[in-house]
């Protein structure tokens, strides 16, 4: 459903109330035995989880007139959070841009691998890593794809998350290979070798396995060609519109533990900057910050904030960004693709008064957050901080984040009105909460110079009273 809305499209996840059957391709609703087949129109409401079996009508919006207005006024509040948008290709940050966000605040790379044309390329670099020519394949597409979010948010920061998922969501089942996939893959015509080399990539906890700055640790060439791809795309942008090219790319690490998985994977990157910015004899903005996704992070968070480049002095982590999806899975130990099971029961029996997944869990996730934040400005003052979960589009949770000061929020390119008027709303409640609170000091001054004055003209007129 996350990936769903950053698409744009409505999606209602885990129904268990129905039965779906690929061979007929027909969808039954068990409590009423209705059937519905492949072509039948129905309407989804991803926001409230309804599937209405009519079709509705639907039309566009559009940020003109009084909403326009309206969230002028939002961006306008002194001190409100800045939205960004989650978004992975040209056409996504332009949508983004086009509903009023400040930049990309996160951009998951491997949304770049999906489509038919380059997942094979993929594929065959997972299955066969010395061979070069797809690693230079990869290098090209995600170079190609860098530098359309770089133009279409000239000016404005755009954060790119380097590769997370374990690698095998990338790889076929094993009911899908046969010798012709086996073929394009690099096994001949050897079925038996392909499965049992997809089999010895089986996890049994791939969600805590071998991903994110683990994967860049185990291979750290994936780490530079994704560093190569992203600060030339930048170089390729300034070369040919100099004086008005202004990209700022912004590299995060994510899934990280410990200080050290932070250094390391840190140091390869700007070693690889360096030498890209020589190559180029360009010097190319960047900065690196990381993802906080893990409790243990959330713990650590001054120590990472305050790691320092030993060969120029210059700090290794400039910003935080809280992915509060994988955040709330690890500290409620809630798996959220199979939450659907019991949550909704939850909800109905008043055991959580919101999907943790939806609104940030204020007492336990929300805590960690405001930890974190404390922890890290305290090494590093200017350390922005940010969301980037599901939570960022959220009104209830953006006025939580509005209180701890964060930077910013970002959130599907399409609930970048919603998080605006949220940011907005945020600012303006916790301006009229100071003034009340100013006022009620000011009446208790008043009150009590009053009682001052009621006394010491009681003393003055009762002077015997002083003796």
């Amino acid at each position: 459903a996350v990936v769903a809305r950053g698409w744009g499209k409505p999606c209602v996840c885990g129904c268990s109330d129905i039965i779906v059957s690929e061979v007929n391709e027909t969808v039954t609703i068990k409590n009423t035995s209705e059937v519905f087949a492949a072509g039948d129109i129905i309407s989804i409401n991803g926001a409230t989880g309804e599937v209405i079996k009519n079709p509705i009508e639907v039309k566009t919006p559009s940020l003109t007139g009084d909403l326009e207005l309206l969230l002028g006024w939002a961006d306008k509040e002194e001190g409100a959070m800045k939205v960004l948008a989650n978004a992975d290709s040209g056409p996504d940050a332009t949508q983004a841009a086009n509903n009023g966000a400040k930049g990309i605040g996160l951009c998951r790379t491997e949304h770049m691998f999906f489509s038919p044309e380059r997942l094979p390329i993929v594929r065959r670099w997972i299955f066969h890593t010395e061979c070069l020519d797809d690693l230079d394949h990869i290098k090209h597409f995600q170079r190609s794809d860098f530098k359309d979010l770089f133009m279409a948010m000239n000016g404005k920061p755009v954060t790119v998350r380097l590769l997370d998922p374990p690698l095998h969501e990338f790889l076929p089942r094993p009911e899908q290979v046969h010798e012709k996939v086996a073929q394009e893959l690099g096994f001949g015509k050897d079925v038996k070798r392909m499965l049992a080399r997809i089999d010895s990539m089986h996890e049994e906890n791939p969600m805590l396995g071998l991903r994110g700055c683990r994967l860049g640790i185990v291979k750290p060439e994936f780490t530079k060609i994704q560093v190569e791809a992203i600060l030339s795309a930048a170089a390729d942008f300034m070369e040919e519109a100099p004086g008005t090219a202004d990209p700022r790319p912004r590299i995060m690490i994510p899934l990280v533990g410990s200080i050290a998985e932070y250094k390391n994977q840190a140091l390869i990157i700007k070693r690889e900057a360096e030498r890209i910015r020589k190559e180029r004899g360009i010097d190319i903005p960047f900065e690196v910050g990381t993802m906080i996704e893990v409790p243990r992070a959330a713990l650590v968070s001054d120590q990472i904030a305050a790691l320092m480049d030993d060969e120029d002095g210059m700090p290794l982590c400039t910003f935080f960004s809280y992915g509060t999806n994988d955040l709330t899975q690890m500290t409620m130990g809630i798996s959220r693709d199979d939450s659907n099971g019991f949550i909704p029961r939850y909800l109905d029996m008043g055991i959580f008064e919101d999907d943790p997944f939806q609104t940030i869990d204020e007492e336990g996730v929300g805590y960690l957050v405001k930890h974190s934040a404390m922890l890290g400005r305290s090494a590093n003052l200017v350390m922005s901080l940010s969301v980037c979960g599901e939570h960022g589009g959220d009104p209830k949770s953006i006025e939580f984040f509005d209180k701890l000061d964060l930077d910013y929020v970002s959130c599907s390119p399409f609930r970048v009105p919603v998080a605006r008027l949220a940011a907005g709303q945020a600012r303006v409640k916790r301006r009229m909460a100071k003034a009340k609170e100013e006022e009620k000091e000011r009446a208790t001054a008043a009150a009590t110079q009053v009682e001052q004055k009621r006394h010491v003209n009681f003393l003055q007129e009762n002077p015997a009273v002083v003796q």
